[in-house]
């Protein structure tokens, strides 16, 4: 099969795109990197013409196309089961799954009231419509996590996995619009995922798109 080529939309805006991205990246998996201008009268039409689903990001090795986040990352889970990106202990693997697929299917008004905008910080956006206790239930999230399995490493268990990759835009959040409360472990957490190369990367490359 071919090289790896991942599809994303705009680093400013495309939360999804990113956890993909930084996954790849933090995993020093090579690939090729192209990008879906979001919300331009084009976009709709270039996404129904080379996206499966019709939105971003998406996959390509070879002659299949893989979408969906987190189906692409269990693809290449399958795909370099040496890079371990889930965590190797049983446990800790089953906890990582869980709060990954509750990042995936859920924080509904975390995601709608304050949308990802990562260039920009202290926003000072309202926590109403449920924002609070999404904040809450991800710093119990992160605190546990830390807490119970960050022993080996300074992320959620230890080594980076795909479950940090899914709350790498949660952290660019609470930059955006916060300062929000988190307990010591969390906030600590935070500033680990702020550190990474790749993220500055990506934010260099939001910047670049903004002409900023």
């Amino acid at each position: 099969m071919t090289g790896l080529t991942l599809t994303i939309g705009d680093k400013n805006l495309s939360s999804w795109s990113l956890r993909p991205w930084l996954l790849l990246k933090q995993a020093a998996i090579p690939f090729t990197e192209t990008t879906i201008r979001l919300d331009r009268p084009e976009t709709r039409k270039t996404l129904n013409e080379l996206s499966p689903s019709g939105l971003v990001p998406f996959l390509n090795h070879g002659d299949l196309d893989i979408w969906d986040s987190l189906a692409i990352s269990e693809y290449l889970n399958d795909l370099f089961p040496e890079k371990q990106l889930w965590p190797a202990n049983p446990e800790a693997r089953a906890i990582a799954r869980s709060v990954t697929a509750e990042m995936h299917s859920g924080f509904s008004a975390l995601r709608t009231v304050w949308p990802m905008n990562f260039t920009r910080s202290g926003l000072r956006h309202l926590t109403t419509g449920g924002v609070q206790r999404d904040i809450d239930r991800i710093n119990a999230l992160w605190t546990e996590c830390r807490t119970r399995f960050g022993e080996s490493g300074p992320f959620l268990f230890g080594g980076f996995s795909i479950a940090d990759a899914f709350y790498a835009p949660v952290v660019s959040r609470f930059t955006t619009y916060g300062p929000v409360a988190l307990s010591e472990p969390a906030a600590d957490y935070m500033e680990t995922i702020l550190a990474l190369p790749a993220m500055r990367e990506w934010g260099e490359g939001a910047a670049a798109e903004l002409g900023v």
